[in-house]
């Protein structure tokens, strides 16, 4: 569990160090196609017992990669550190469940349901979250190269752990993420890596960005009505056509390096 956690701090505190490799770099120290990531130790007839069982379910640490485990509710099951990378979870409900440490790479994630989840430390890379339900939850997960589209995640929180900081800064990563109309109103994203990323038209009202890293990304369309912008990179961010009026704009690193018109 310290390794996984140890690789993840790596991980979200990449993009503080250009010279160093990326995200999905670090994943060529993991054995992606041994049987602790790619091979599951259950069925999904065995989850659904286990679901149907225990209230809430502990499959903290399981292996489930690449089961179709699609409209089962996990809701406030502790998936804690488990391994779901693959899996097909279309329309499943975590609402208020444990995903700290999961890996869940190149996942089916589309229309589930998050809310109230903690979600921490997790790598999620290229997985689909396509109309996904975030709100309120707690996500501080690498969501590199993810599929976000149309996803909510109003009132979650994406910010950086800033009280630890021992394995690394601890935060979401959105680096190359698709989040086009994603809905981030009212949302924490202070200090979050969202570099490079696909936020047109996508809503952040509300939504404190203080301090994010949002070099090359696309906010193209956005809603910015009172998100604060105090200390977020934007060299080389698209804030063209924004609807609505954000604050400490003028106080946004780099300003005279993002493309406005």
């Amino acid at each position: 569990m310290r390794r996984q956690l140890a690789v993840f701090a790596m991980v979200a505190g990449l993009a503080a160090c250009p010279a160093t490799p990326r995200a999905q770099d670090m994943l060529k120290n993991i054995d992606l196609i041994s049987p602790g990531m790619s091979q599951a130790e259950m069925t999904r007839e065995e989850v659904v017992a286990l679901l149907a069982a225990s209230k809430p379910a502990d499959l903290a640490g399981k292996r489930l990669n690449g089961l179709d485990l699609s409209g089962l509710d996990f809701s406030g099951a502790n998936l804690r550190a488990a391994r779901l990378n693959k899996a097909r979870l279309a329309g499943a409900r975590f609402d208020g469940a444990i995903l700290d440490q999961v890996w869940a790479l190149e996942a089916d994630f589309s229309a589930v349901s998050f809310k109230k989840a903690s979600i921490f430390a997790a790598q999620l890379q290229k997985s689909k979250f396509t109309g996904a339900d975030f709100s309120n939850a707690r996500v501080a997960g690498d969501f590199s190269g993810a599929d976000l589209t149309g996803a909510n995640l109003s009132g979650a929180d994406l910010s950086a752990d800033m009280k630890n900081q021992s394995m690394g800064l601890m935060r979401a990563v959105l680096r190359s993420a698709k989040l086009q109309g994603a809905d981030f109103s009212g949302a924490n994203l202070a200090r979050v890596d969202l570099e490079f990323a696909n936020l047109t038209g996508a809503n952040l009202s509300k939504a404190s960005l203080r301090g994010a890293t949002l070099g090359g990304a696309d906010l193209t369309g956005a809603k910015v009505e009172g998100a604060d912008f105090d200390q977020a990179d934007v060299n080389s961010t698209r804030l063209i056509g924004l609807e609505g009026v954000a604050k400490n704009i003028d106080k946004a690193d780099n300003l005279n390096r993002a493309i406005r018109q």
